[in-house]
């Protein structure tokens, strides 16, 4: 398939309105190329090409199957000032043009290196993610993980037992109420955020971890130094982390270990950040009273694998984020981003 190129002469005053800028310094801006490699559906597809006209929508020949896949290099990319979805690193640390990347995924892993942070704050080019769409969703999976495991649901839902009968008193005595009970958050971003907005009304005791606290997070929050201390009193651990250098396996056996015995472990962030060898170990002694993951790897887990077969480790297949009309949002807020970007306004989630 040949390139594709798009071109929307005009945007309507209605338009201009509600983006807030004023029509003579958005129509007169030199025609920007913007190279989407995001698949979207035609509806969707319009809303793109009509919220940035008269700028330019460029495609590539090929896109990628999932946002986990990189689909390489394109040659239309040498012509893009911004770039949409999951651009290949080589080209965009080999053009000489681009000016901003915003990524289709909350996470940035095949960004997240010394090399291309380096490279972008040399050059001055904006990184900004997807993560103000997926926060609600994310925060709002994890949050359920915590009421299932409360309540005791997967035991619940597969029992039938007689009132009264030393079963049904056993599961009522195993359930439990989050009021009261303390969480520990590894990572504060979009998605921590709203996770502690949710667990407001059940007087939590919350606290994060932050590799540089910035004093904004509204719970108290501590360096990773201090993890061992703090975890080995908390009833629930949320791994948030994105996946880079640093992060990769940061869920050892030692930090499994320094764990309050019972306590529950949930996964919203990313499956390289857990040494998944390390907590089947802890999962299996009763160490762990659960483990609830989103994320593994690899995703999916093949079959056989022991975690699938252990009673309290639950998984979903990577759909924390997941919500309808999701492709919708992240043009949305691309779009937002983009009317900023043309005020020379700052953007959000930005990254780098």
């Amino acid at each position: 398939m040949s390139l594709t190129t798009i071109r929307i002469r005009f945007l309507d005053s209605a338009k201009l309105d509600r983006a807030g800028a004023e029509p003579p310094s958005f129509l007169d801006m030199p025609e920007l190329n913007i190279f989407c490699d995001y698949r979207l559906e035609p509806d969707v597809l319009k809303l793109l090409q009509d919220g940035v006209a008269p700028h330019r929508i460029i495609f590539p020949q090929k896109t990628a199957d999932t946002v986990l896949q990189n689909p390489g290099p394109d040659p239309a990319f040498a012509q893009a000032d911004i770039a949409f979805g999951q651009p290949d690193v080589r080209s965009i640390l080999a053009s000489s043009r681009l000016r901003w990347v915003q990524v289709s995924t909350a996470g940035i892993t095949r960004y997240d290196t010394p090399d291309f942070r380096a490279a972008a704050r040399s050059r001055g080019l904006i990184l900004t993610n997807s993560s103000g769409v997926f926060a609600e969703a994310c925060a709002e999976h994890v949050f359920t993980f915590m009421l299932a495991q409360a309540r005791q649901l997967p035991v619940a839902l597969q029992t039938r037992v007689a009132h009264s009968s030393a079963a049904w008193a056993h599961l009522r005595a195993e359930s439990r109420c989050l009021k009261g009970q303390s969480v520990v958050l590894l990572g504060f971003g979009a998605i921590a955020a709203r996770l502690v907005e949710l667990l407001a009304p059940f007087q939590m005791k919350i606290s994060a971890m932050r590799r540089n606290p910035k004093g904004d997070e509204g719970v108290p929050t501590f360096t990773p130094d201090l993890l061992p201390s703090v975890i080995a009193t908390a009833d629930h651990v949320v791994d948030i982390l994105p996946e880079n250098a640093d992060s990769r396996h940061f869920i050892n056996a030692e930090r499994l270990a320094a764990i309050k015995p019972g306590a529950i472990f949930y996964n919203i962030g990313r499956g390289a950040t857990v040494d998944q060898t390390a907590l089947l170990a802890s999962l299996q002694s009763g160490h762990l009273g659960a483990a609830w993951l989103d994320v593994t790897d690899p995703e999916p887990l093949p079959e056989g694998h022991p975690l699938l077969t252990v009673p309290n480790c639950h998984i979903t297949p990577h759909t924390g984020g997941g919500h309808g009309h999701e492709a919708e949002s992240l043009v949305r807020h691309f779009l937002e981003n983009f009317r900023l970007f043309l005020q020379n306004a700052p953007l959000r989630d930005r990254v780098m």
